[in-house]
């Protein structure tokens, strides 16, 4: 009677015990770059080489995978071979995003494909992988030209790479150039400012409309592009990012989640996307005006 008095009173004690809180697990981010070689303009000193070195670099202090996506009919002569030398040699893949980055609902089909095709046999040999990112995230204005492109895709054995994570990083590149060129240190500050704020909302906004949707956060995938103010504020960025909890992971780890079913052209569309109804604020043409 002793032994089992002692046995329920241990019970009770452990019962009494608050148990650990189990952390939820970190959000997992995705990091994409559109438009290699070259996304214009470039303030003076800059070029498409010494953009891609610099994200490169800071992708590497991150130890953050990325993938790229290139248009082989950008950018000056002989740039396309540097750029994706130097990208190359850093482990980083790429894929297809149209020879000349054409948007589908203003080309067509026919062109369109045609595009993807004449993209492949450039840069096949080079390594590109069978993964499209529709330029300007045009997937086609019907559901006839969507099927009919998402038809082409899988008879080429593509995928298609989402997007869950934008805040039109490419707006802050003119202002930049144009600030840049009229040493405006105070108004290019502004738009650092201004960049992480709008990457911060961004994010918050899609995690929040994850939770609403799922009651869990999805792989993000985040688009961005390869201008020169990127490539500046990119350090910052993954730093913002990692203080907000984010952990980096491969393109092709996020797709594999049920939530990028969609990317497999074989399947119905369109892409999958988290829509948030509240747009982000970007700089225009009142910036640093010329």
């Amino acid at each position: 009677m002793a032994k089992r008095h002692a046995g329920l009173l241990i019970a009770a004690l452990l019962a009494a015990i608050p148990l650990p809180a189990f952390a939820a697990p970190a959000p997992q981010m995705a990091l994409t770059f559109d438009d290699l070689p070259a996304h214009p303009p470039y303030p003076a000193g800059e070029t498409p080489v010494s953009v891609i070195d610099a994200i490169v670099a800071a992708l590497k202090h991150e130890r953050a995978p990325a993938f790229g996506f290139v248009n082989a009919g950008k950018g000056k002569p002989g740039e396309l071979g540097t750029v994706l030398t130097h990208w190359r040699a850093a482990g980083l893949p790429f894929g297809n995003h149209g020879y000349n980055h054409l948007n589908l609902d203003k080309v067509g089909t026919a062109q369109f494909v045609a595009e993807i095709d004449h993209n492949q046999a450039v840069l096949g040999p080079d390594g590109m992988k069978r993964l499209l990112r529709y330029p300007f995230l045009v997937e086609g204005k019907d559901p006839e030209t969507r099927d009919s492109v998402r038809k082409a895709l899988a008879e080429r054995g593509y995928r298609i790479a989402g997007v869950t994570l934008s805040f039109d990083d490419w707006a802050w590149n003119a202002p930049y150039a144009r600030c840049s060129a009229q040493g405006n240190a105070a108004a290019i500050a502004d738009l650092e400012a201004r960049y992480l704020d709008a990457a911060r909302r961004d994010a918050e906004a899609a995690r929040t409309a994850s939770q609403q949707r799922f009651a869990r956060d999805v792989p993000y995938v985040l688009l961005l592009h390869v201008g020169a103010f990127g490539a500046r504020m990119l350090p910052r960025l993954l730093a913002l990012y990692r203080e907000m909890g984010f952990r980096f992971i491969s393109l092709e780890e996020a797709q594999q989640d049920t939530f990028y079913a969609s990317t497999d052209p074989a399947r119905p569309g369109p892409s999958p996307a988290l829509l948030r109804t509240t747009p982000l604020a970007k700089p225009g043409d009142e910036i640093c005006p010329t």
